[in-house]
């Protein structure tokens, strides 16, 4: 199994547990979903509260809708304005160009020219994202995009290709 840390602060993002797909060579894009999760241990103590109240199909108390990446890797929630976004990107670029030429320099023009042109994708739909940062919530770390598919219903991260290194576990 693969693990995906941010190489600027260490934060892990995904696995390969979940669908990943390489999208023009700069990002990936990792499908997730809603599950259900309960607060403390999960007892079962034979009584079946749909038949017994009727059939109510709501979530249980104690329970909550989660995504499932958000959950596994305890990914924080963020907002940006376009104006504050386009400055942290900036910023962010610049350190992870900085890294990519100690660490793989023949990369640099490839990542600079792909990310110029997928920044500009980001910028023309920002309304329809959500930002999630690493568990530390550094804020100099790679900012997670939660978006959805033409569907509407399902959902999907895009992370930074050259911002993440592989763990393998």
């Amino acid at each position: 199994m693969l693990l995906y840390q941010d190489i600027l602060i260490g934060d892990e993002m995904f696995s390969d547990a979940f669908p990943v797909k390489t999208i023009d060579d700069i990002v990936f894009e990792v499908d997730c979903q809603l599950i259900t999760v309960k607060a403390g241990a999960d007892v079962d103590i034979g009584a079946n509260p749909s038949a017994e109240e009727g059939g109510d199909e709501a979530l249980e108390e104690g329970t909550s809708q989660v995504n499932n990446v958000v959950n596994s890797f305890r990914l924080q929630a963020t907002t940006f304005d376009k104006k504050s976004y386009l400055t942290y990107l900036k910023s962010y670029m610049k350190a992870v160009k900085t890294e990519l030429s100690k660490t793989n320099p023949g990369r640099v023009d490839a990542f600079e020219k792909g990310a110029a042109a997928y920044a500009k994708k980001i910028v023309a739909n920002f309304k329809d994202y959500e930002f999630y940062i690493g568990e530390s919530m550094n804020p100099d770390g790679m900012v997670a995009l939660l978006n959805y598919r033409d569907d509407g219903v399902t959902p999907y991260f895009t992370f930074w290709k050259d911002g993440l290194k592989e763990v393998k576990l």
